[in-house]
């Protein structure tokens, strides 16, 4: 029997969610892996799979068949022979993000505006470690800017506007008004796709457009796919320990990360 982050229903609904957002991502045997490097700014680049040589292992998910139905067992978050260990990678993945200086500094940002939109902390989470590592100051070569990566239109189209004293950009980088915006659009795309998690992220990464001319489809679009693989495998394991999960927790070897020499060091042990 697989772990659910939380014995409700909303806690099976999510697991079921998650599992159908996977499905969609095609069908087949395949893993939940994570890979990541940090860069000379100490910022975290998370993949479903390594982009170029600078990606290593960060956690590697147990192999899951997508053929299986919902009410089967979800064994990218399970090892059905040694659950422990699934429970200590999500122990560890969580560790790793609470020392990280730039998660700490806006995880208020992140309450509220979960609390405002009735989105899960942990997707917001997951999505703006996937976009920009917590980088406040990060700009896309496509000119989207900040922690949630707003273009400038859509930051306008969900409330965001120059002030007397702050330009658009300027505005967009800080993280008081880039995340409650970007929480507010993803909310949008939660609503506009009926719940649909997977969709929702492949619009917030390709437009509503490419969707649309997909079919109402994740676009066939490798960094789009990579995207959605991307933010759900970080959102599963970012779902809240309970009480008792560190003790069934097992140990296990290591796959390490660690910041470059003047920073913090941090590393990361990992099961393979």
């Amino acid at each position: 029997m697989f772990h659910l982050p939380h014995s409700s229903m909303s806690g099976r609904l999510l697991v079921a969610g998650l599992l159908g957002a996977w499905l969609a991502l095609g069908a087949g045997a395949a893993r939940a892996d994570l890979w990541a490097f940090i860069d000379a700014q100490g910022v975290t680049h998370f993949s479903a799979e390594p982009l170029d040589e600078r990606y290593t292992l960060f956690f590697r998910g147990q192999r899951f068949d997508t053929e299986r139905d919902a009410a089967g067992a979800l064994a990218a978050d399970t090892d059905v022979n040694n659950p422990g260990v699934a429970l200590a990678a999500r122990a560890r993945v969580q560790a790793y993000f609470d020392i990280l200086p730039a998660y700490k500094s806006v995880r208020p940002h992140l309450r509220r505006a979960a609390e405002r939109t009735g989105l899960d902390y942990a997707l917001l989470k997951a999505v703006i470690a996937t976009e920009s590592g917590f980088d406040a100051q990060a700009v896309s070569p496509k000119g989207a800017i900040g922690l949630m990566q707003l273009m400038p239109a859509t930051a306008e189209r969900f409330g965001v506007a120059a002030t007397g004293a702050r330009s658009l950009a300027q505005q967009l980088h800080d993280p008081a008004v880039n995340v409650p915006a970007g929480a507010r659009y993803l909310r949008h795309l939660m609503d506009l796709y009926d719940g649909r998690l997977d969709l929702a992220l492949a619009a917030y990464n390709a437009g509503e457009g490419a969707v649309l001319r997909a079919g109402q489809k994740i676009p066939p679009f490798k960094e789009t796919q990579n995207y959605v693989k991307t933010v759900l495998a970080l959102y599963r394991q970012l779902q809240p320990l309970v009480p008792g999960d560190l003790a069934l927790a097992e140990p296990s070897s290591r796959i390490r990360m660690t910041l470059p020499a003047g920073r913090q060091r941090q590393s990361f042990d990992e099961k393979q």
